[in-house]
């Protein structure tokens, strides 16, 4: 196994022994024998190759093997499924599901990884097929002209709106006098 460290440098590693730690696994490897040598790898991707990977249980996924699928998607707004284009990279930290980068020329998708969008899954054939909710490839896109018009006159009445009230002096913001705070 190796251990990917964060600047971008890999290390041969071999695993001594491992236990259980509240909520974690405490990975013990050869030659790494100090806290010291330990911190080193802070932050590192441990990586197995996959001849090496344990069997997962049916409808679970290695996220690497996610990575260069292609995608295609049935979705309301399209009456036959879509190719989305090909998973580039996972995210994590945005929500409960990883989301999923998917490219196709200058367009990007971000679709969560979600069991309820999931229609299949074929690491060996290299192919997703999900089935979306109306509206959410809509997310990300850009805007069309109309949307940009509408925009851009939002945008100005904003503006005016905020003028008006920076020359303003609203009753809240006077300061006030001895006679408003009251007797002393």
């Amino acid at each position: 196994m190796f251990a990917l460290l964060a600047n971008g440098t890999r290390r041969e590693l071999e695993l001594e022994s491992f236990w259980p730690h509240k909520a974690r696994l405490i990975l013990k490897f050869a030659g790494v024998d100090t806290i010291s040598d330990a911190e080193a790898l802070i932050g590192a991707e441990i990586q197995i190759p996959a001849r090496e990977r344990a069997n997962l249980e049916a409808g679970v996924q290695y996220i690497s093997d996610l990575v260069g699928c292609s995608v295609s998607a049935k979705a309301p707004e399209f009456p036959a499924a879509q190719e989305l284009g090909t998973v580039e990279q996972v995210q994590f930290g945005a929500g409960e599901a990883p989301l999923l980068v998917i490219r196709k020329g200058n367009q990007e998708h971000l679709i969560p990884f979600a069991a309820e969008y999931i229609a299949a899954v074929d690491v060996d054939r290299k192919r997703i097929e999900l089935v979306l909710p109306e509206g959410m490839l809509e997310i990300n896109s850009p805007l069309t002209a109309e949307e940009k018009k509408r925009q851009g006159l939002r945008s100005a009445m904003e503006t005016g709106c905020q003028t008006r009230t920076k020359n303003t002096r609203s009753f809240d913001s006077a300061p006030a006098t001895r006679k408003e705070r009251g007797p002393k």
